[in-house]
């Protein structure tokens, strides 16, 4: 807590005027975990990311392209001197491409290869500059405060819009709701330029490309989650993992959010997450640069020594629900596939979902819409999927017209000859129905289904032939109309 109030909110310790009382309330509910630690209760769902990750740990370890040198470099550097504190050692995996061998090479190095083998992943360590000029860092260091800045109006016009909104000024109501999506804009601009300066120096050809320095960040990144996953793992259950971040259950008597009161005019009060809070010491002991270099004097070259560490989780929640689809096959693992609910019932997020590509089957997307919603009905399991069942339930029209084709001839039938296709075979049989004179026109639209049986027969020969028509029933092809 000491860490959360003196760093994270820069409030002196002296200006808290309840520290004792919150910390006091915080081993209350840690000494009851611990003599209880098996309970029967309902879990909260929480998202802890990392904000800004990449951008933050290319800032907080002054990572730059032009910064990964070796021993040569430091060798012939003036500053290389007995007790210099500006070479910060890295560690990253290397992965190696594979090139598939030809025949002849394959024959040619295949002793070779029986008596060596070689690791798929390599840990190599690298060094990393401190003294580099940073321009770099200074530039991502600029976007990345202009994105907290766009972010903080855009809290500041969403509070206004919910005040515009209790008033029922409508004018003020379209002004603030057009500022808050100008300033959303803006920070997501923002978050996908931070975003590429780490695939940047990934690209092959481009001005500044380090390999060592993207390793870095990708690893530093995946440690730092690693160790959260760990630590997540003692007191409740992770249940998705992402780049930055960790979906998990924690138990309803875990402490939560505590409110510190302080004597600062512009702070009085700051709500602080323990759970982010025990996250972030984790993250400053293990992560922090504590050979950060900063250029004080451009000309006598002085240096001013610190430590620094910009990289904290956030805590988003609790959440009212997360659906997690299981996997079809065993042992394998769904990644990025999920929905979650906040507690008034609208949804809060939504990955990997078809319902959210382009171009799948509008089927599934009108089922998975429906579907979502279901999981919400229920105080037990078996209710839960007994509304999903009825909300499964689609009737036969509707499903007919959400699984069949259709297709437009844009020639005349007998002109396709011995051509085979499921619209032709649709015309033909339709002509068995309905009379040659009703499908000789060019322009003929067939309306079909595909059907599964019989397996391993071509697709022109399983599409589903059509009922005879009936009256006042939608015609199974039609001609094109004039327009």
């Amino acid at each position: 807590m000491r860490h959360a109030v003196e760093e994270e909110e820069k409030i002196p310790l002296e200006q808290v005027t309840n520290f004792n009382e919150v910390c006091e309330e915080i081993k209350k509910k840690l000494t009851s975990l611990k003599e209880v630690p098996n309970r029967i209760e309902c879990p909260l769902i929480y998202h802890l990311d990392v904000a800004a990750m990449y951008p933050n740990i290319i800032l907080t370890n002054r990572l730059q392209p032009s910064a990964m040198v070796d021993e040569a470099t430091c060798a012939a550097c003036d500053f290389n001197k007995p007790g210099a504190t500006c070479q910060r050692r890295m560690g990253w995996q290397w992965r190696g491409e594979i090139m598939p061998a030809s025949r002849s090479e394959f024959h040619r190095i295949q002793q070779q290869l029986e008596s060596e083998k070689f690791p798929p992943r390599e840990e190599r360590v690298t060094t990393i500059c401190q003294r580099e000029n940073s321009f770099y860092v200074d530039t991502v260091r600029a976007f990345r405060d202009r994105r907290y800045e766009f972010k903080g109006l855009h809290k500041v016009w969403k509070k206004k819009l919910s005040a515009a909104q209790e008033s029922g000024d409508a004018a003020e109501m379209k002004r603030c709701k057009n500022m808050e999506i100008l300033y959303d804009s803006l920070q997501l601009a923002h978050k996908c330029i931070l975003n590429s300066f780490y695939g940047y120096v990934m690209r092959k050809g481009a001005r500044w490309y380090s390999m060592e320095m993207a390793g870095i960040v990708c690893y530093t990144g995946a440690n730092i989650i690693t160790q959260a996953r760990e630590l997540i793992e003692q007191i409740g259950r992770p249940l998705e993992l992402d780049t930055d971040g960790i979906w998990c259950v924690l138990p309803n008597t875990f402490p939560e959010n505590f409110v510190v009161r302080t004597s600062n005019e512009k702070k009085p009060k700051v709500t602080i997450s323990y759970p982010g809070a025990m996250l972030n010491i984790l993250v400053k002991e293990g992560f922090t640069n504590d050979q950060y270099h900063e250029l004080v004097d451009p000309a006598s070259l002085h240096y001013n020594i610190r430590a620094e560490n910009s990289i904290f989780f956030e805590v988003d929640g609790p959440y009212l629900a997360m659906i997690l689809p299981a996997s079809k096959e065993e042992g394998k693992k769904l990644k990025k596939r999920y929905a979650v609910f906040n507690e008034d019932g609208s949804l809060a997020e939504l990955k990997g979902f078809e319902v959210k590509r382009r171009g799948e089957l509008q089927l599934i997307k009108i089922f998975q819409s429906s579907v979502f919603e279901a999981f919400l009905k229920g105080t037990t399991l078996e209710e839960v999927y007994s509304s999903v069942a009825k909300a499964a339930n689609m009737p036969d029209t509707e499903l007919f017209e959400l699984i069949s084709e259709n297709r437009s001839m844009s020639r005349k039938l007998e002109d396709y000859g011995e051509q085979k296709s499921t619209s032709i075979s649709t015309a033909k049989r339709l002509a068995e129905f309905l009379g040659d004179q009703m499908v000789k026109d060019a322009g003929l639209s067939c309306r079909y289904v595909i059907s599964r049986k019989p397996e391993g027969s071509p697709v022109t020969e399983r599409w589903a032939a059509p009922e005879t028509p009936r009256p006042r029933q939608r015609p199974l092809a039609s001609r094109r109309s004039a327009q």
